[in-house]
């Protein structure tokens, strides 16, 4: 490596999506592995404090479906804090319900916050990485994403979309040092996991071979391994983590 590149710790790191769940772990494990990382978030203001104050990691608000309020917020975040050079999409939301039962309203929401969000981010961010040469985007998806889920169309379009535009922008910033790849988690005890009603959770559970819901910090160690300096030639990749409850 050059003795002029930026080392990880002087890499800024946006979360979104950061302050709890998986978002937390990660923002958490890239701040003990020496990145300078920010988390962004969408309405609990308290929860943002309380994060902050807990992690010593600063939290921005905003809403990730909005293309502007996206490239505002990474402006902002960038001069306060460098330029964002390692970015991991991890907001999203349910709105579960049967295609019978769905509403427009219910389908557009997750369709906007899981996977509209991932190209305003990513084009808030991708300048800035072209002109750094460098580049780190990790997105999350999930196993619905990959095997389909009863009562998600929205969300597992939307999970599905993350990897296939992942792909597509890798090939656009192979030669530019950025790298694009996915998580894709299957079920983690996480608030929203833990909003499923406990008969149905436990058919969940069932259905995962190692017999047990996922941790944050397992799919974190995923996040931080593909933003590090020296992943530079994975890209374009899909990493599951579901205990084996979806092997293809």
């Amino acid at each position: 490596m050059d003795s002029q590149e930026p080392q990880e710790n002087e890499r800024t790191a946006l979360v979104t999506g950061g302050i709890r769940g998986i978002g937390r772990g990660i923002c958490e494990l890239l701040k003990e592995r020496g990145y300078n990382v920010v988390a962004g978030y969408g309405g609990d203001t308290a929860a943002a404090a309380k994060f902050s104050e807990e992690t010593g990691i600063p939290a921005y608000q905003w809403d990730v479906s909005d293309f502007d309020a996206c490239g505002k917020a990474v402006s902002d975040i960038s001069a306060k804090h460098g330029k964002v050079t390692v970015l991991v999409n991890n907001a999203g939301i349910t709105r579960d319900g049967t295609l019978k039962k769905m509403t427009y309203d219910n389908w557009m929401a997750v369709i906007q916050t899981n996977l509209t969000s991932v190209f305003n981010m990513s084009k808030a961010c991708w300048e800035m990485m072209l002109q750094e040469n460098f580049g780190r985007i990790v997105n999350i998806s999930s196993v619905n994403g990959q095997a389909g889920q009863y009562g998600q169309v929205n969300y597992c379009a939307a999970k599905a979309g993350v990897i296939g535009m992942g792909k597509a922008m890798a090939q656009e910033g192979a030669r530019y040092g950025i790298t694009v790849n996915t998580v894709a988690p299957g079920y983690v005890a996480t608030d929203m996991v833990a909003a499923v009603p406990e008969n149905v959770l436990e058919k969940i559970v069932s259905t995962i071979p190692i017999g047990r819901l996922g941790d944050s910090q397992e799919i974190a160690r995923a996040v931080w391994f593909l933003a590090r300096e020296d992943s530079k030639f994975i890209s374009g990749s899909t990493i599951s983590i579901n205990g084996g409850q979806h092997m293809y």
